[in-house]
């Protein structure tokens, strides 16, 4: 099949001879002279079986769906209540999303599986102990645990597929270093719209039962590129504009590590639990409605993918991690030094209560429990950095906020949220640039979003379009609600 290694036409197809050309040119543009057993492995190896996989499954699935509309698409699961129609549709349950479930107890499950049975079961990289994204991102297309081997391949496949075209790294390079990493990162994923698998296809008149397939390629291709976009935003926007070249000794974090970089084992170890708590939080949240609902126009995924973070952008969703991370440094700051204790930080929370703001990163719209990906970090931190002065801030804080939220009365949750607590162990690591963090939410995001629209392109699932009605027909209709 045919690929494009930095603008080097390939066809993997041909011969050994050919091989050895290729090499030499990868080897001028990456500064390090690569075995030929690793260049074969890591260019010529490049089908991982998940795509085979998928086209397995998804048959049954389609029927599976397709019968269950037929016996039971007339019954009713859920209502409307008229606050609902005005307050954000909330809790409202009327769509299927097929990747992710989140739970109220439990908190977030990918494919059925909870964040610490993920943590056990997914393979990790050689001596490490957190999940490779890769593994999760079989999960979340399969349903299926991978083996290490899959998962090996996996990342072999996203790192051969790791290239930006010149003209997004042009644009990039062209961006004032004052403009908002996020709107850089969105505007570059539009700009790779132009290699889009989709877009040629549907163009050519491709079946709606071949739509996933394309979907899919776009998919891989895109995620695989987000590391190369995300790290020259970095190194632009805050360094000297130079960016380590992909080692096809690692994996997806450990190369997103280094081209950021960073070179610590825990800094890896950090990215790989980043990227998979982060990655899917069932349908209704901004970024994955957003992305689903511009793809369910057959939307590309670039074009789909793009509005997805431009939702993740808003304060309201992506950058509440930065309001947790300044609320912190203002408390440290208000300290002068001093230890963080009961006394000093519930003096902190109510005066931010009684403020009139809130408790920056406490409480969920759909939780009532401590979230399983803060408890993720929790123990990150007390593994790698017990000692940390911000993390045990952080962790007197869980101490205290919750008896004061409940205290207060005004809460339905009073527990910690997965942004608590991420700021402070990027903080940790010298990953200072607050604005950036949003940029590493939407690379994790990815992994999850677009998963799942490959399956709405597999199920075929059609263009959205709710019903909408103004405050006049609400009134008009009062007298017929129940």
């Amino acid at each position: 099949y045919q690929r494009r290694v930095r603008g080097v036409s390939c066809n993997f197809t041909s011969t050994k001879k050919k091989m050895k050309v290729f090499q030499g040119l990868w080897t001028k543009q990456s500064s390090r002279t690569l075995a030929t057993s690793s260049f074969f492995q890591r260019f010529a190896s490049t089908q991982s079986g998940l795509k085979e996989r998928l086209a397995q499954l998804i048959p049954a699935k389609f029927e599976e769906v397709k019968n269950i509309r037929k016996e039971h698409g007339n019954k009713l699961i859920s209502n409307c209540t008229v606050d609902q129609a005005y307050q954000g549709m909330r809790g409202i349950t009327c769509m299927v999303y097929e990747t992710s479930l989140l739970d109220a107890e439990e908190g977030i499950r990918f494919r059925g599986y909870s964040i610490p049975e993920c943590q056990k079961l997914l393979p990790k990289f050689k001596d490490g102990k957190e999940p490779l994204p890769e593994s999760l991102l079989w999960l979340l297309m399969t349903g299926e645990i991978p083996t290490q081997q899959q998962t090996q391949s996996l990342s072999q496949e996203i790192l051969s597929r790791a290239r930006l075209p010149k003209h997004v790294e042009q644009m990039l390079d062209n961006f004032p270093k004052d403009l908002h990493p996020m709107s850089q990162f969105s505007a570059a994923v539009l700009g790779l719209q132009s290699n889009s698998h989709f877009s040629k296809a549907y163009s050519a008149g491709t079946t709606k039962d071949k739509y996933w397939e394309s979907t899919y390629e776009d998919a891989l291709d895109l995620i695989a590129a987000l590391p190369l976009v995300a790290s020259k935003i970095y190194r632009n926007t805050y360094k000297d504009r130079k960016i380590a070249s992909i080692d096809s000794s690692l994996d997806y974090s450990g190369n997103f590590a280094r081209m950021l970089g960073y070179k610590e084992a825990q800094f890896d170890e950090l990215i790989r639990l980043y990227l998979v708590i982060h990655a899917d939080h069932e349908g209704g949240n901004v970024s994955a409605h957003s992305t689903r609902l511009v793809g369910s126009a057959l939307s590309d995924p670039y074009y789909s993918f793009s509005a997805g973070l431009n939702g993740l952008a808003g304060p309201l969703h992506g950058l509440a991690n930065q309001e947790v991370l300044e609320w912190l440094l203002e408390i440290q700051k208000d300290l002068k030094g001093a230890e963080p204790t009961t006394e000093n930080i519930t003096e902190a929370c109510w005066k931010t209560l009684n403020s009139g703001q809130v408790i920056p990163g406490y409480g969920h719209a759909v939780l009532r429990k401590t979230d399983p990906r803060y408890t993720a970090q929790r123990e990150f931190a007390l593994k790698h950095l017990p000692n940390d002065p911000l993390f045990k801030l952080v962790g007197k804080v869980y101490e205290v906020a919750p008896k004061v939220l409940t205290e207060q009365g005004k809460t339905k949750n009073p527990w910690p949220n997965v942004d608590s607590h991420s700021g402070a162990l990027l903080v940790h690591y010298g990953l200072v640039e607050q604005n950036f963090y949003t940029v590493l939410f939407g690379v994790s995001r990815a992994f999850g979003v677009l998963s799942s629209l490959v399956w709405d392109r597999a199920l075929r699932f059609p263009l959205e379009r709710p019903k909408s009605v103004t405050t006049e027909w609400v009134k008009a209709n009062l007298h017929s609600f129940k």
